[in-house]
């Protein structure tokens, strides 16, 4: 159980900073940036369906 935990924080991490610098990198903007680092995989999934 511990790994489980361990992954899943490491995971959500992860997607938070992919999202950022997606994010970044398209609007060019550090607050949108923080609110897609918030949103994490969410907007990492929309910007691969979208793009």
């Amino acid at each position: 159980m511990k790994y489980v935990a361990s992954t899943v924080k490491t995971g959500i991490s992860f997607g938070s900073a992919l999202a950022m610098v997606v994010s970044y990198a398209n609007w060019h903007s550090i607050p949108w940036a923080i609110f897609h680092g918030i949103l994490g995989w969410i907007y990492v999934i929309y910007y691969a369906l979208v793009h």
